[in-house]
């Protein structure tokens, strides 16, 4: 049997060489998104914080629909699924976000969608400025604005995971390097740039989390994931279990995520864009069926690290679960069980799971600021 051995990389040349263009492909589409929204500025009779924050409320349905999936869809949507099904104390049943996500759009679509686009609000704050005015309204933006951050600092730290395993490059450098490009096509387009590269994003994400599942289904260090859904076998069962004394977590759990997206802005910031109130339920309906597919490949990754012998692989013993390293599970599947080129394409799944929902996040808190503090209350115009 293997030792305890900690196997350290050399630098992945390949690898940078494709995140590299990855990341010029984005930049460049966000850069051409940005010039898009300034010729429709000059032909909208709107003002220009209306093209900003919501694309002159005329975005195209499809664009809607990944722009609102791929927000939904991040980093921590990809490797926490992965990480819950590996997981022995877990398990697929406590791998929920998919689920709760078809809950949020179709709740958001039937009760919010058509009184908020109606209404012409820029904000999801908007109502409750208006009844209750600014200094309430102002106290319920501060915990967005916090969740805003904690959200960005989530997927940042999911794809400096990621990389460091399979690229062998540091978080620092990881992070800084997507910060940088995410905040600039974000302030040079607005709502135009982070919806077109979503587009591009999303599609990655689709192809690359497809392209991983055979080479990791048919690796010679895993046994059928079919043999170990309900059986013990290197672990615990991958399917899992809900105890009757953790049946209220699980509820609770799922009514959290299923509600708590209700309480997003970059949700209502989807839905205000449209340019309808029945497009932006067009649009709520369809992502719920994406979140759904886009889910399935995480659960394959876990239920195939759940299933492999890691004792046969160059990984070696302890498992992944036993090092903690479960957070890290999809990357670490990729680089043992997959050949080399092929976890490059999975990186590049995670690379755009993670600059989709970044970028909204971002947005997301700028409008808030901007259309709810800085022009109602700072600088008020009639």
């Amino acid at each position: 049997k293997r030792t305890q051995k900690q196997f350290r990389m050399s630098l992945n040349v390949p690898g940078l060489v494709v995140m590299a263009a990855f990341y010029l492909l984005i930049l460049g589409t966000g850069i051409w998104a940005s010039m898009r929204s300034k010729r429709e500025e000059k032909k909208c009779t709107g003002d220009g914080m209306e093209i900003t924050l919501l694309a002159g409320r005329n975005i195209n349905l499809l664009v809607g629909i990944f722009t609102l999936t791929a927000t939904w869809v991040g980093g921590g949507f990809i490797l926490g699924i992965a990480e819950a099904t590996y997981n022995p104390t877990l398990g697929a049943v406590w791998a929920l976000m998919p689920v709760p996500y078809v809950l949020t759009f179709f709740l958001g679509g039937f009760f919010f969608a058509k009184p908020m686009r109606e209404n012409k609000y820029m904000t999801m704050m908007d109502p409750f400025q208006h009844k209750y005015g600014n200094v309430l309204s102002s106290a319920l933006i501060f915990p967005a604005l916090v969740a805003d951050v904690l959200w960005v600092a989530r997927t940042l730290v999911s794809l400096g995971g990621t990389m460091s395993v399979i690229l062998d490059l540091s978080y620092v450098y990881s992070i800084i390097i997507s910060s940088v490009v995410a905040i600039i096509y974000t302030l040079l387009g607005g709502l135009y740039s982070v919806a077109y590269t979503d587009v591009i994003q999303l599609i990655l994400i689709f192809v690359s989390l497809w392209v991983c599942v055979p080479f990791l289904l048919t690796n010679p260090h895993s046994v059928d994931i079919s043999l170990t859904a309900y059986n013990q076998t290197f672990q615990a069962p991958w399917v899992g279990t809900v105890e009757l004394d953790e049946a209220g977590k699980w509820f609770d759990d799922f009514m959290l995520l299923a509600l708590g997206g209700l309480a997003y802005q970059a949700f209502y910031q989807r839905i205000l864009s449209a340019s309808s109130y029945t497009q932006a339920q067009v649009t709520c309906f369809s992502s719920s069926a994406f979140c759904l597919v886009l889910g399935i490949p995480s659960v394959l990754v876990g239920a195939v690290a759940a299933s492999t012998d890691w004792n046969s692989t160059s990984y070696g013993l302890p498992t992944p679960y036993e090092r903690n390293q479960a957070g890290s599970i999809l990357p670490i599947a990729l680089q043992y069980l997959t050949p080399s080129y092929v976890s490059i394409i999975g990186i590049g799944a995670v690379a755009a799971a993670v600059m989709s929902s970044m970028d909204s996040a971002l947005l997301s808190s700028a409008s808030l600021f901007s259309a709810n503090i800085y022009k109602n209350i700072i600088r008020k115009q009639v």
